[in-house]
């Protein structure tokens, strides 16, 4: 007979020919009812752990962006004060990098939204390069730092409490509850983890709603957690789609297509870039030379090219039609070779806000220069295909599309245009490196 132990495999016993008779197998709801409250735990304190460096980042920006130049008499966003912020964040990540216990972890370029669990050690730093990187203007996201603490806190704790348990189940759950935290809602969380057990297969035994329970229920903990205390929206309000055609098709799976190639120009960039400021040898150089290449290309394409990117789409968004196809190129150009830089000078964040941006800019563009393609259809499939590049998580990729655009009749062009871009970038470099700086396939 076998046991059910979650994400730690099928376990095989031999029945004795004599003594007792092996106890019966718990039932499978049985066994799931002694994780509801360890992924409530896990769910909330994600939740809360993700908010609270949120909300120090949005006020430490204020005080970098608003409250300091507004003091010294200098124009927020003038180009002086990007460069200057932007070399002064990266002058301030470096030293965390280099005199903090940990180094904030290792290589940001290596890891992704499935990193193995690090040290405890390595959890403050991580989160004070990430609360600087937000702060101060780079161009990447939360999710990376948030859920390799999240992960991290959890499995030192977990096998503390629970030293039986495997600790890749304490590491689901922190990864789903920051999922779902960040998204605002559980249904993100479920789609990334359940493609993740198609690709580990040896990952337990029973139903995938089996192994899905414990991920979910932890994810819409940390969900609920923060939708009751930020109310979190991606809506971009974009006008609705009443009834696809045929049209609106054709244009969804060339848009998504075309920008699934454009996003693969910042995988293909990755090794090289990285490789050059690699050879700045310490984080004193790399980290400063990349602040100050971020504070010029913040010039050149505007301060919405500037920070993670989500509420900068928004406000690009709000303004269909009063964009120029030249101003949403540049914007979609600067924005994807900040993403790439960021990513290679060791800044610590995620790839995927910034690559919403770049999505919902090269949509617009889509957009302006075919006036009939319809906003929803452009922005959404183009938000696909680069998310689809620079991700590789199809179900993540589907998903956040379809939230943006918030119109149901949508999905199934989505769905269908996932097919052609699929096929540009299955194969082909990710963005992210292997420990030789060799570009992951």
């Amino acid at each position: 007979m076998r046991h059910l132990y979650p994400y730690g495999g099928a376990v095989a016993i031999d029945n004795p020919s004599s003594g007792p008779p092996p106890p019966a197998p718990r039932s499978p709801a049985r066994a799931l009812l002694p994780q509801v409250l360890p992924a409530l735990v896990i769910g909330v304190g994600a939740s809360l752990l993700f908010l609270a460096i949120e909300w120090l980042s949005e006020e430490l920006k204020d005080v970098l962006w608003d409250t300091l130049p507004g003091a010294l008499g200098i124009g927020d966003f003038s180009a002086l004060w990007m460069i200057v912020m932007l070399t002064a964040t990266g002058i301030a990540v470096g030293l965390v990098i280099w005199k903090v216990p940990g180094h904030a972890g290792g290589d940001p370029a290596e890891g992704g939204l499935d990193s193995a669990p690090v040290s405890p050690m390595v959890v403050p730093g991580l989160l004070i390069a990430g609360t600087l990187t937000l702060a101060g203007g780079v161009s990447l996201g939360p999710e990376n730092p948030i859920i390799v603490a999240n992960g991290a806190l959890a499995y030192w704790l977990g096998r503390k409490a629970a030293p039986s348990v495997p600790g890749a189940f304490w590491v689901v759950l922190a990864s789903s509850a920051t999922i779902g935290a960040l998204f605002g809602t559980p249904v993100a969380a479920a789609l990334v983890i359940s493609e993740a057990l198609v690709h580990k297969p040896g990952q337990g035994q029973g139903s995938l709603w089996d192994r899905l329970f414990a991920p979910l229920m932890a994810a819409g903990a940390g969900s609920m957690t923060t939708t009751l205390l930020a109310h979190p929206s991606f809506d971009l309000s974009l006008p609705p789609l009443p009834e696809p055609g045929w049209g609106d098709l054709l244009a969804a799976m060339v848009v998504a297509t075309v920008a699934a190639l454009f996003g693969l120009l910042c995988c293909y960039g990755l090794p090289y870039v990285h490789r050059a400021f690699h050879r700045l040898k310490h984080p004193m150089l790399r980290l400063p030379v990349g602040g100050l290449v971020l504070g010029l290309l913040g010039v050149l394409g505007g301060s919405l090219t500037l920070f993670k990117g989500l509420d900068e789409m928004k406000e690009l968004t709000a303004n269909i039609g009063g964009w120029s196809s030249g101003e949403l190129a540049k914007m979609a150009v600067v924005k994807l070779v900040a993403l790439l830089v960021a990513s290679s000078c060791g800044f610590v964040g995620g790839r995927i806000f910034p690559a919403v941006f770049i999505g919902a800019a090269f949509g617009l563009l889509a957009q302006a220069l075919v006036p009939e393609i319809h906003p929803a259809v452009a922005v959404s499939s183009a938000v696909l295909g680069v998310l689809l590049a620079t991700t590789r998580q199809g179900w993540l990729s589907l998903f956040v599309a379809a939230v943006l655009a918030s119109s149901p009749s949508l999905l199934a062009l989505l769905c269908l245009a996932t097919l052609p871009a699929w096929l540009v970038v299955t194969g082909r470099p990710q963005l992210e490196l292997d420990d030789s700086g060799t570009s992951l396939h």
